[in-house]
């Protein structure tokens, strides 16, 4: 069955229980009471992916870390596909929160950039395989239904980029940070240091944590831009 007959199978299916009618009516109820119910749901999601990963999740395993009904989910997220991408939002939102709490610290350019490298890796770590999937897709590439979350993920990552990039113009101002080219560039290949971990790192197996490889790369990235002395 492909893609579309999906789609139309699974809206017949929720119109024929009511599922499409009862989770409008959530909404309607109390925009409050919605949010907080699907934040709960998220939070469970996070882990039942941390520890399943995203082939071996299913809404099932989060009604029950939950303790809940399954059914009851279908009233807040219409598939796990849905949820996964409401899961990985709300934690590229909370590094972006950090990023940006860094970047308006006082520290300088330096603790910044290692601070940031750090933080960063850790939160990969942190929710591994939740980025792992995430940096994989194609933002510019998805389903017309995903397509609201698309525009918001890279509006999420233009703010990050722009507040990594901002760190590094500042270490170049105060010449701190040797001036090796475009900032944005620098900061896009912190981001592909990071990154590129999906390709060996699995958390569970490894012998170094995912704090240490922070470590270890803000060596690396801030012994190539420190100036001569």
């Amino acid at each position: 069955m492909n893609s579309d007959s999906d789609a139309i199978a699974a809206n017949a299916a929720a119109k024929a229980s009511g599922i499409g009618r009862r989770r409008s009516a959530a909404r309607r109820d109390s925009s409050a009471l919605y949010k907080a119910k699907r934040d709960e749901i998220s939070e469970a999601a996070i882990r039942v992916f941390n520890r399943k990963g995203f082939q071996g999740a299913s809404m099932t395993a989060v009604a029950e870390e939950l303790g809940v009904e399954r059914a009851s989910l279908y009233y807040y997220f219409s598939s796990k596909e849905a949820l996964f991408d409401d899961v990985v939002r709300t934690v590229v939102e909370r590094n972006l929160d950090f990023v940006k709490r860094i970047a308006a610290s006082r520290i300088s350019p330096r603790r910044k950039i290692r601070a940031l490298i750090v933080a960063l890796m850790s939160s990969y770590g942190e929710h591994y395989p939740l980025f792992y999937i995430y940096i994989r897709e194609n933002l510019s590439h998805v389903s017309d239904a995903r397509s609201e979350w698309s525009a918001t993920m890279r509006e999420i990552n233009r703010q990050t980029t722009d507040a990594v990039t901002a760190i590094i113009e500042e270490g170049y101002a105060d010449k701190s940070i040797r001036k090796i080219g475009d900032a944005r560039v620098v900061a896009y290949g912190i981001f592909g240091l990071v990154g590129w971990t999906h390709r060996w790192f699995r958390p569970a197996e490894s012998d170094v944590s995912a704090e240490e490889i922070g470590k270890i790369y803000a060596e690396m990235v801030l012994s190539g831009i420190e100036p001569p002395y």
